[in-house]
C-alpha cells in the first residue's frame, strides 16, 4: 500500500470510529489532525488516549507502546482496532480496565 493510500485509510478509519463514538455517547469527539506527525494518539476522550488502527496484520504490543509513550500521568492508554469484516475491538491495561469497572454501579 502506498503511503498516500495507507495514510487515506488510517483517515477514514479514525473518521469511523470517531461517528461510532460520537452516536453511543453523544459526543462531538474528531480525530487529531497532524498525529501522525507528531507521534501521538488519533483520538482523545477524556483522560483516555486512543490510537486507531485499521489493519489486516496486527502488530497490538507496539500499537499498545505507541499510545503509551503519548500519555501522561492519569491517562488511560487504549488500542482501538478493525480488520476486514469484524467489530471494532479495544485493547487496555487489566488495571485500567479494574479502574473502569469498580466506577460502574454493577449488581454482583
Amino acid at each position: 500500500m502506498t503511503g498516500r493510500t495507507s495514510r487515506n485509510k488510517g483517515a477514514g478509519a479514525e473518521r469511523e470510529f470517531t461517528a461510532i463514538v460520537n452516536a453511543a455517547l453523544g459526543t462531538n469527539v474528531a480525530r487529531k489532525l497532524g498525529q501522525a506527525r507528531e507521534g501521538g494518539d488519533d483520538v482523545q476522550l477524556g483522560n483516555y488516549r486512543i490510537e486507531v488502527k485499521r489493519r489486516e496484520t496486527l502488530s497490538i504490543m507496539a500499537w499498545c507502546r505507541q499510545v503509551e509513550a503519548c500519555c501522561a500521568e492519569g491517562e488511560v492508554p487504549v488500542v482501538a482496532f478493525r480488520q476486514n469484516s469484524q467489530e471494532w475491538r479495544c485493547v487496555l491495561k487489566l488495571n485500567d480496565l479494574l479502574t473502569l469497572i469498580k466506577g460502574l454501579d454493577l449488581c454482583l
